[in-house]
């Protein structure tokens, strides 16, 4: 068989991906695991994580080192920080062309590439990132007990997450670029008679300030064009979720009309013997125990048709 044939191709080394490894060499599976980036996903981009079970607490760099080394340690075979230039999915035919020229096929894929919370894009956020803003509030809501903390955002999950971020913080100011929100009026409702909310209305965030940890924030109101600075302990960011799937337009795997991924049960998509794992999927709960359980599925099912 050539080195270059595997019983099944990785894309993507996040908690799906990593998962997906283990368990397909673990049964004497082939796997190879591609990365764009680091191999870690988000994980990498947690400070602290708390909530996994069985762990009391980890960061998240520590937890994907951990996974990277079972997967290898099995047999995987890790390539990181490689672009993939083109895929041919067909229930026949599965092919990875990386941007070197180099192609790899295989018996099975299992698509892990995960999603991204939309960000801001304004000075500080990429290096502040999970040092005092946060896309997750089940995440890192503990790590705020008695703080004052800003949700950005006017949508459901803003209104929602804000009410559930009370339990742990002093005090939640939402912040948002209109004069309405566009969250469901019960929701909106709910945030405004607690106690512990306020608002920042027709205002956005210009600038995050901090060193090693966030700060402060400059806000610029949006009618008066007045700019302020906030001293505050952390920023959750819900302004919507993009999914990594801009690779996959054109493959022939049925996306929904966000762009993510359409799966059974058995987290196979509409081409036999692709599966889909993790944040990319169409899915409404994203933390890493889900995505642990989607890579598992899709392994399972994967190993299955490969021992045929």
């Amino acid at each position: 068989m050539s080195e270059n044939y595997f019983d099944s191709i990785i894309i993507g080394g996040g908690a799906a991906g990593l998962t997906a490894g283990i368990y397909l060499a673990r049964g004497k599976a082939s796997v190879l695991i591609l990365d764009t980036a680091t191999i870690g996903g988000q994980m990498i981009l947690t400070h602290k994580i708390a909530n996994y079970p069985g762990v009391e607490e980890t960061s998240g760099y520590e937890l994907s080192s951990l996974m990277k080394k079972q997967a290898s340690s099995f047999g995987c075979k890790i390539k990181s920080n490689v672009k993939v230039e083109n895929l041919l999915l067909t229930d026949d035919l599965k092919e990875v062309e990386l941007s070197d020229g180099s192609r790899f096929s295989a018996k099975t894929i299992i698509l892990a590439t995960g999603g991204r919370s939309r960000m801001l894009n304004v000075p500080g956020e990429k290096k502040l990132k999970g040092r005092g803003i946060s896309y997750c509030a089940t995440c890192d809501g503990d790590f705020f007990q008695d703080k004052e903390i800003i949700v950005v955002g006017g949508g459901n999950s803003a209104m929602e997450e804000a009410v559930s971020l009370t339990k742990y913080a002093s005090r939640v100011s939402i912040l948002h670029e209109f004069d309405h929100f566009q969250a469901f009026e019960h929701a909106v409702e709910e945030a405004k008679s607690n106690p512990k909310i306020d608002f920042i209305m027709e205002s956005h965030i210009t600038e995050f300030i901090g060193d090693t940890k966030l700060e402060a924030v400059k806000y610029k109101n949006l009618k008066t064009n007045e700019v302020s600075t906030k001293n505050i302990d952390g920023v959750f960011i819900f302004i919507g979720y993009e999914p990594n799937t801009d690779a996959l337009v054109g493959t022939g795997i049925e996306l929904n009309q966000w762009g993510e991924v359409l799966t059974n049960d058995m987290m196979e998509t509409n081409i036999k013997g692709v599966y889909a794992a993790g944040d990319l999927r169409q899915k409404r709960v994203r933390q890493v125990t889900t995505a642990v359980a989607d890579g598992t599925i899709a392994a399972v099912d994967a190993l299955n048709k490969i021992h045929k």
